[in-house]
């Protein structure tokens, strides 16, 4: 039987720490359905499509066999029902800290209600990444910082791009 998992985000952009995650969820699980959530009342740095890519290259960064082990899917509702429509038993989340553990929590609670038979694995951040967070890298590329600590190289070549003149 093949173990698929939900790894849901934003990855607005993705970061060093979403592909900390998803080396995790890798080694759990024969899929990763990385599941980008998409919410009208927020306003993303970069569209979907352009998410997509830069989840896209950052897989051939990864090299090996991830690309052919994960899927990635666009969803606008609940992350239990996106990650049941993927077929998946488990839901994926990263922890940086407590505070992230505090809100995980509630949340494994809830998806729990609504779907038990969908679990959810906690994996720790790796302490090189613990600290990244997309909401940092899109402060730091909108002030014209340099974000290659905290990216992938392929995003960070995406990145540069949408802030050149």
């Amino acid at each position: 039987m093949t173990r698929i998992a939900f790894y849901p985000g934003t990855f607005d952009p993705v970061t060093s720490g979403h592909v900390d995650i998803l080396r995790g969820g890798l080694g759990l699980a024969d899929t990763v359905v990385i599941g980008i959530g998409v919410h009208p009342g927020k306003s993303p740095m970069f569209p979907l499509e352009r998410r997509k890519a830069m989840i896209a290259a950052m897989l051939d960064e990864l090299g090996g066999d991830a690309a052919g082990r994960v899927k990635v899917v666009d969803f606008a509702g609940l992350t239990v029902d996106a990650a049941r429509a993927a077929g998946a038993t488990i839901i994926i989340r990263g922890l940086r800290d407590a505070s992230d553990f505090d809100y995980e929590m509630q949340m494994a609670g809830t998806n729990e209600t609504l779907a038990p038979d969908i679990g959810t694995v906690f994996l720790p951040s790796s302490p090189a990444v613990r600290h990244v967070t997309a909401t940092l890298v899109r402060q730091i590329a909108a002030m014209g910082g340099d974000v290659t600590p905290f990216v992938p190289k392929s995003v960070a070549a995406m990145i540069a791009r949408r802030a050149a003149p």
